[in-house]
């Protein structure tokens, strides 16, 4: 188990629960339609905005192939470039801690936070700290962590776990951050988004200044240069990083590329396939410890290594975290980000949580997609998700699995016996045509049938005989040809 034992779903479902707790909220979507439509309405727009500014860049197929040629090369030779990163960041004066889980990651900062005696910190947005479930730990040990993000900031003042990589709060309208703010901090009610922001600042700020350690992710770490880099738009990780005298810095191993030579691709594919942007607004290079601030980095496996030994998998850790999968998907726009259970939601998260927490608690959500090729065809690393998917669907079956039971085994056999006898397939078939005309009368329709019906209407089967009748009645009218073709028409 990678894990740490506390991790937890929003409504305080388990890990373990979360197969579980997938269907249950993929079932209540299907059963109301309506239930994320303003998070469809924003994934569908920046989708768009992602596939215009593509046609636009008659280059941006290269870049893409660089990216993935560049992560390619850096994951075959990972051991060698983290040695790497370590010596020439800790020249400079960092401290570089390596956690083979997450409860190992929480010690290390445990002993930081001790080491210091810090009591409040400010938090930058990190995927690796979700991962930790770092907010709650803190909690236990009396220390105040602060969501600094806006999307992160909104969704810890709600009580709730991020809904997309980029976009935390992505299916928060204004009307409802002002009613958070309103019923959190005291703020009068307004739907303005300048207003908004402004509130949101005034809270901040202070906590800012007053924070004893700050805590950021990692975009990427440069092992020939020993460089973190940060991205971001809001101006808090430069805030984080700077303003508090201790600095850690959380990032998977997965983050390190070879050189700074090759980090410019990563920030023009990052920028526009993440937010539509040309470059972030801000993006930090940290090169260690400064005068009178310490910095840790806190390098995390939680599992990664287990994916690089699975030969058809490992690109899935070629992830840069732009969050374009999610919005092509037609999946994670109808069911959101929760429905998957853990930290990482849509496509991604499809492939990659099971590698990360295992095929026993996340078998099915390799089963959480259409295979409509989306969200590889936008993917900036060229991530190949939807033959991944598959992969993952045939181990799902193959290994203990949530999706590994007698009854579908049996009934797949069954299935498979009917294909291999044309007179089961005709005698199924005319059952089949049957039952769908019956059930449209039934009152009631059991398990995800059920939930799919309670919102839709049972399709007619069309009327007619089914093609094997069709033929039989008339393959012989098909089979009749001229003795004689027509001569060619000579060549000009």
């Amino acid at each position: 188990m990678h894990v740490a034992a506390a991790e937890s779903v929003p409504g305080g479902a388990s890990l373990s629960m979360q197969g579980a707790r997938f269907l249950r909220e993929c079932t209540r979507g299907l059963a109301e339609p309506g239930q994320f439509g303003s998070l469809a309405q924003s994934a569908e727009r920046s989708s768009k905005q992602n596939r215009q500014i593509i046609a636009s860049i008659p280059y941006f197929q290269s870049w893409r192939e660089q990216a993935h040629q560049i992560k390619r090369y850096a994951l075959a030779n990972l051991d060698k470039l983290l040695a790497e990163f370590e010596r020439n960041i800790t020249a400079r004066g960092a401290t570089v801690l390596y956690a083979q889980n997450a409860q190992e990651a929480n010690e290390h900062l445990l002993r930081i936070v001790r080491q210091h005696g810090v009591r409040t910190v400010v938090k930058a947005k990190s995927m690796v700290s979700e991962e930790m479930e770092m907010n709650h730990v803190l909690e236990a040990v009396g220390v105040r962590a602060i969501e600094t993000d806006l999307g992160e900031f909104l969704v810890q003042l709600a009580g709730q776990r991020p809904i997309h990589v980029v976009t935390p709060a992505l299916h928060l309208s204004a009307t409802d951050v002002g009613r958070l703010f309103q019923e959190k901090l005291g703020e009068p009610f307004t739907q303005e988004h300048a207003t908004l922001t402004q509130i949101a600042r005034k809270h901040l700020r202070r906590q800012f200044l007053q924070a004893d350690l700050g805590i950021s992710g990692v975009n990427f770490a440069i092992a020939d240069t020993g460089t973190i880099c940060l991205v971001e738009n809001e101006g808090n990780q430069g805030l984080s990083t700077c303003c508090p005298k201790v600095h850690v810095a959380l990032m998977g191993v997965e983050k390190v590329i070879p050189s700074i030579r090759h980090l410019p691709v990563f920030l023009n594919l990052l920028g526009r396939s993440g937010t539509g942007q040309k470059l972030t607004t801000y993006t930090h290079l940290i090169h260690g410890s400064t005068p009178g601030q310490k910095l840790y980095v806190i390098i995390l496996d939680n599992g990664r290594t287990e994916v690089l030994r699975d030969p058809k998998a490992w690109s899935a850790l070629f992830c840069i975290r732009c969050g374009a999968c999610l919005n092509a998907c037609p999946v994670y726009r109808r069911v959101g980000g929760w429905a998957y259970g853990w930290v990482y939601p849509g496509p991604i998260g499809a492939i990659l949580t099971p590698h990360l927490v295992g095929l026993e608690q996340a078998g099915k959500l390799p089963f959480a997609s259409s295979l409509c090729g989306a969200c590889g065809e936008v993917c900036p690393v060229k991530i190949d998700i939807p033959h991944q998917l598959v992969h993952l669907r045939h181990r799902a079956v193959q290994e203990p699995s949530p999706v590994r039971c007698w009854l579908e085994r049996l009934v797949w056999r069954m299935w498979a016996w009917a294909m291999c006898h044309p007179w089961m397939y005709r005698v199924s078939m005319r059952l089949a045509r049957l039952g769908a005309r019956l059930a449209r009368f039934l009152p009631w329709h059991p398990g995800p049938l059920g939930a799919w019906t309670r919102g839709r209407e049972l399709p007619e089967p069309p009327p007619g005989p089914d093609f094997h009748t069709w033929w039989k009645k008339h393959a012989h009218e098909l089979k009749t040809f001229p003795a004689d073709l027509p001569p060619e028409s000579p060549s000009s």
